[in-house]
């Protein structure tokens, strides 16, 4: 416990230099195209791509419309004998602090989920499921066109095997590191 206190106060100053007034936002259309990470809590990695838009028009750049493709392939299956699962994701984020480096954000998630379980054995147990995910988490904008995304989300549909897929979890974290291909800085 006395260890916590310094390390909550050294937290209270720290936080505040990292979130330090970054250069003006570009103005006109914003795409941000890269690479999704992705983890179920106790379960796979999954991996993949993502990319989202957004354009002066859509609440002055903090709403982002997305689309995000990720899967155990990529992950956890790579290579090994885990179940193959694909998860298709459109999105909508509002970003806060637009004018700071690190930006808190919400996103909210709807997708499509499907596992490949490898055998017949188990052609009965359900295989797909729509998703319904919400998450909360960061975002750190340097002065470049690149942006990093770290976020907690949670699966609003999931299953036990019987009445849904069972390797679809509640819980997972997320970090997706974007660039802005449309840059005009």
């Amino acid at each position: 416990m006395s260890l916590l206190l310094p390390m909550l106060l050294s937290g209270a100053f720290f936080v505040p230099a990292l979130a330090q007034k970054a250069s003006p936002s570009p103005s006109g259309a914003l795409l941000d195209v890269g690479i999704r990470l992705q983890k179920s809590i106790n379960l796979y990695a999954e991996n993949g791509i993502t990319a989202q838009y957004t354009n002066d028009k859509l609440a002055h750049q903090r709403l982002y419309f997305g689309l995000s493709y990720v899967t155990s392939r990529l992950g956890t299956a790579l290579n090994s004998n885990a179940i193959k699962q694909d998860n298709v994701l459109l999105s909508a984020s509002y970003y806060f602090w637009m004018k700071r480096k690190i930006r808190p954000v919400i996103k909210a998630n709807i997708g499509y989920f499907a596992a490949d379980y490898g055998s017949e054995l188990f052609a009965d147990l359900p295989k797909t499921s729509p998703l319904a995910a919400p998450e909360l988490g960061f975002s750190y904008c340097p002065n470049f066109p690149l942006k990093i995304n770290a976020s907690i989300g949670f699966n609003l549909l999931t299953g036990d095997g019987v009445t849904g897929p069972g390797t679809l979890y509640p819980v997972f974290v997320q970090t997706s590191v974007t660039w802005n291909v449309l840059n005009k800085r």
